[in-house]
């Protein structure tokens, strides 16, 4: 008896019961990494399905649609790059400007880190937009006024301690630097180098008023 109970189960091998969160986060953490690759249209919930593991009858369980699931992702995101950008404009030790700088030299890395094929999930969803649900659309924009509010405070700092002229628009060049620096992350895309980030970012640096 012992020794039959002991013979190795043929056929799939047991099922591994998921905790609901850690599931509904890995497909998340999936869901970013594909969408800043391919986007959202182009992105069949099978591929997210299939990488993390999950029956694909059971998406549905963890989210209503796929776009709730995408605007799941998108906060996610948010909020990870607003960490980011926290983590390097509010480094009290660092002058303003030289924070900046910090930031975009992480972002290069980033960029070579994932050989290119990765950009920003807001920018690739900003290129959507006209496809995408309208909750996306006001989504983005208040993703993007937020990133735009952190670097107007920085450069606001950076006028305090005399890095800017006192007439410094700070908000608007927070407003100039988001729109151009989408740009260029889609240029590096395309030429498979930093050159357009570090084009972009010297031409900034050469606007502000001093």
């Amino acid at each position: 008896m012992t020794e039959a109970n002991s013979k190795p189960r043929r056929g799939r091998p047991p099922k591994v019961d998921r905790d609901f969160d850690d599931t509904r986060a890995a497909l998340i953490r999936c869901g970013m990494e594909i969408l800043t690759e391919q986007g959202f249209m182009s992105t069949g919930i099978d591929a997210v399905l299939k990488r993390v593991g999950v029956p694909k009858g059971s998406f549905y369980h963890y989210f209503d649609s796929k776009e709730a699931f995408g605007q799941a992702v998108l906060e996610s995101y948010a909020g990870y790059f607003a960490h980011k950008l926290d983590r390097y404009l509010l480094q009290d030790d660092v002058p303003p400007l030289q924070r900046l700088r910090d930031f975009v030299e992480d972002a290069k890395a980033g960029m070579v880190r994932h050989q290119f094929c990765r950009g920003c999930l807001v920018g690739n969803l900003g290129q959507e937009v006209a496809i995408l649900p309208e909750g996306f659309r006001l989504q983005l924009e208040a993703i993007l006024c937020s990133w735009q509010d952190r670097l107007a405070e920085c450069l606001r700092e950076a006028r305090t301690a005399g890095e800017l002229s006192a007439n410094a628009d700070c908000d608007g060049l927070a407003a100039f630097f988001w729109i151009g620096w989408e740009g260029a992350v889609l240029r590096a895309r395309l030429t498979r180098d930093n050159v357009p980030l570090e084009v972009f970012f010297k031409g900034f640096l050469a606007g502000l008023p001093r």
